[in-house]
């Protein structure tokens, strides 16, 4: 077992604390260095032609943790990008599955292999629950851009077809930072973009307030328990656009969300916490 299934047994993230920013509350006293162009170029998204953009309807499995199980009939799996070999990836695709690969944009984590290369003036307040993470300064976007782009020069190379960057949702959290939802805007746009330069599809993990303006620049959602709080209703977004929203629900009974999810035209898997090949299916 890798050291990331030895600390990390799910991606489930603190649910947001406050839906206004974390000004008031910020303990953090450095001064970032802002990039201001970033913002700027980031809404020029481009999709290139070659881009993967799944639509409403594409079956998916996500595994981060146990034996990685390649049997199970779907279109996409999810899985982690360091954890995963590119020959468990390759397999996968030989079978003409796409893979989409996982890791942390918005957070710190002592365990990976590149953590020496984040700045101590990047690094935040712990995650609630995760005491080996650290929330991101997303302000700092040249020093961001680089080892987030490394991450996706990794992903690429493994043969991932696309990425699923977790934690783009900081600035509802207590980071440490005062993090605006402007911040949060360029931040995820500058992912997205990253993303398509290297032909790699993109989706946005979470995020509730923001999805309405930031599905354009994402090719797919990933939702983490929107029927267990009432959420769902905001990805239509991407629906409306023909793009796929994967779900989790962790607490609900499949017979309680799979008609909403299946109905709204959402691909929904009921999942255990440690996200080990177990799944049901909505469809």
């Amino acid at each position: 077992m890798s050291n990331s299934t030895q600390k990390r047994q799910h991606f489930l993230k603190p649910r947001r604390t406050t839906s206004t920013t974390a000004t008031e509350t910020s303990t953090a006293t450095t001064t970032p260095t802002t990039d201001t162009t970033v913002g700027a170029a980031a809404a020029a998204t481009t999709y290139p032609s070659s881009v993967w953009v799944p639509t409403p309807g594409t079956s998916f499995q996500i595994q981060f943790s146990g034996t990685l199980n390649t049997s199970i009939n779907a279109k996409m799996y999810d899985i982690d990008a360091s954890d995963t070999s590119a020959t468990a990836i390759a397999s996968l695709k030989a079978k003409g599955i796409k893979v989409i690969c996982y890791f942390s944009a918005g957070s710190y984590e002592d365990w990976r292999e590149d953590a020496a290369s984040f700045p101590a003036s990047v690094l935040g307040n712990t995650l609630d629950g995760w005491p080996d993470e650290r929330w991101l300064d997303i302000r700092q976007l040249t020093v961001l851009r680089s080892i987030m782009g490394k991450r996706m020069d990794m992903a690429a190379s493994k043969g991932c077809d696309g990425v699923d960057p977790d934690n783009v949702d900081s600035y509802t959290n207590d980071t440490g930072f005062p993090l605006t939802a402007q911040d949060q805007l360029d931040y995820n746009k500058m992912i997205a973009q990253e993303a398509h330069n290297r032909n790699l599809s993109v989706g946005l993990k979470n995020d509730i307030e923001q999805v309405k303006v930031l599905a354009p620049y994402f090719d797919f959602a990933i939702n983490e328990e929107c029927f267990d709080y009432n959420e769902c209703g905001v990805y239509t977004a991407f629906t409306g656009l023909n793009k796929a929203v994967f779900g989790i629900e962790y607490s609900l009974a499949p017979t309680t969300f799979c008609p909403k999810a299946n109905a709204a035209n959402m691909d929904f898997l009921k999942k255990r916490l440690s996200l080990d090949a177990y799944r049901v299916s909505c469809r």
